[in-house]
């Protein structure tokens, strides 16, 4: 079973190395349903659950189905629109590291010199990101189709060994 899932994890990592527009759409489709799902949900759930905020609720659900239909009708805009929002992200968290680094007196110089560092390189690739949006969202591809490399080897190898796989943080405890 485990080899399975390897193997298709893999097939899917290649897949996003050959199509990474395509990737970014699909990642949207699956987060456009997911609002209309968790928007229904909410809906329903505020109607007829008894606690808690009734409309608050409700209108949270309106809202995640309304985002939810928004992103289903045009998910090529969505995906741009979304990583802009990462690249004004990625600029208040450089810009935030520098400021630290700049007015952080207590730490070492190579930890200030560093945070200056990567609040730099944090500023400069958030430029380019909400630049050239469709670059950005090959770049999150990419990265998603390295994290799916990695984890089909991992879990074939798992898989092929025979070994078992931590799976939940409890397997994990009882290693440690």
């Amino acid at each position: 079973m485990l080899v399975c899932l390897g193997v298709i994890a893999i097939i899917l990592s290649i897949l996003v190395f050959i199509h990474p527009r395509m990737t970014v759409v699909t990642i949207v489709y699956i987060m456009a349903i997911t609002l209309i799902i968790i928007g229904i949900e909410k809906i329903i759930s505020g109607i007829f659950v008894r606690r808690g905020s009734k409309w608050g609720t409700v209108g949270l659900g309106v809202l995640a189905l309304i985002f939810g239909s928004i992103a289903l009708g045009f998910p090529v805009s969505t995906g741009v629109f979304v990583i802009v929002m990462l690249g004004v992200g990625l600029l208040f968290a450089g810009i935030s590291h520098i400021v630290y680094g700049f007015g952080n007196k207590e730490s070492p110089r190579w930890a200030r010199g560093f945070s200056i560092g990567a609040g730099a390189l944090a500023t400069v690739l958030s430029f380019l990101v909400m630049g050239a949006p469709y670059a950005g969202a090959v770049a999150v591809s990419f990265f998603v189709g390295i994290a799916l490399l990695i984890i089909g080897i991992e879990t074939t190898v798992v898989g092929v060994s025979g070994r078992r796989m931590p799976m939940m943080a409890s397997d994990i405890r009882r290693k440690i």
